[in-house]
């Protein structure tokens, strides 16, 4: 007995070491997706079952962007992307992409801009990360899970999720209704890669059909801080209504199992009413309370009933 004591004695603390050891790893991969950037966009369609189908052109393009820490929490990491254009003296407030550990809550895409709420067992989500990316109005796009692997120098987590249509196609196909992407990060000695094999699917009450197949290529490279000077004033600005814009979309995701957004309101997009408000309340300095009211009565009248 005092033999078996004293091999658990050595060997406890051995084992929670390495736990923390491999905890630490993956924040660390995912702290390093922050930073500036230069960021090359690659996509080519390479099959389709149809032999009929006719290929789209090639998607190729480039720009500047800053990804910056919004939160760094034990078991939460929170990266806000932000477009560069026009040299430094035009700013999108792109993407967003929370990470999340051993999350037992994910939203999963259907099709027709509706995300449904799903609860995952302790065993589905045991040492894994779900990546939660959000559109540029903060809105839901895709939510995925998968395990950081740090082996023979490579850090890299790989995933699948339902999408929406990509915004280079959003507007210009309606032959899918469904991007089923297959996506792969890895960390490189210049930055990081975002490597996708997608599935562009026209989901029906009859099932799925694959309509062709993507390979898409998005290249982070570090580039100098710099030339990034007027996207650090106006983060500075708007952070507190996009801050107060997370929290009341929190809260709207806490209240409800499905998630249904309505395209156009007033023939407007819902990122353009945000980006309008967003612009008013830095201009007029409002309080975060003024910021939620006007950011809940934007979401809920784009929210679909039933």
């Amino acid at each position: 007995m005092k033999k078996l004591q004293l091999l658990l004695a050595l060997v406890l603390p051995v084992l929670g070491a390495s736990a923390q050891s491999k905890m630490d790893q993956d924040r660390e991969a995912i702290k390093s997706l922050a930073g500036f950037y230069k960021v090359t966009f690659n996509y080519a369609e390479t099959f389709s079952p149809d032999d009929d189908y006719k290929f789209h052109e090639r998607h190729r393009s480039s720009a500047k962007e800053w990804a910056v820490i919004l939160e760094d929490s034990p078991k939460k990491i929170v990266i806000q992307h932000l477009l560069v254009m026009r040299g430094d003296s035009m700013i999108i407030k792109h993407w967003r992409e929370d990470w999340t550990y051993e999350d037992p809550q994910i939203l999963v895409y259907d099709k027709n801009d509706t995300w449904k709420k799903v609860t995952l067992s302790a065993n589905d989500i045991k040492g894994k990360w779900t990546q939660k990316v959000y559109q540029v109005d903060d809105s839901p796009r895709y939510q995925a899970i998968g395990t950081w692997v740090h082996v023979d120098g490579r850090h890299q987590w790989q995933s699948n999720a339902d999408s929406p249509l990509p915004r280079r196609e959003y507007t210009e196909r309606s032959d899918y209704n469904v991007l089923n992407r297959g996506n792969m990060l890895y960390l490189t000695p210049k930055g990081w890669m975002f490597e996708q094999d997608n599935k562009k699917i026209l989901r029906t009450e009859s099932g799925d059909k694959l309509l062709a197949m993507e390979k898409g290529m998005e290249e982070f490279i570090k580039t100098d801080p710099k030339s990034f000077g007027y996207a650090q004033t106006w983060w500075k600005q708007q952070q507190n209504f996009w801050k107060d814009a997370r929290e009341t979309w929190d809260a709207i995701f806490a209240a409800n199992n499905v998630i249904k957004l309505t395209s156009k309101v007033d023939n407007k997009l819902l990122y353009e009413q945000f980006f309008a408000l967003g612009d008013q309340s830095v201009k007029e300095n409002w309080s975060s309370a003024k910021n939620k009211e006007g950011i809940r009565k934007i979401i809920l009248a784009y929210l679909a009933k039933g």
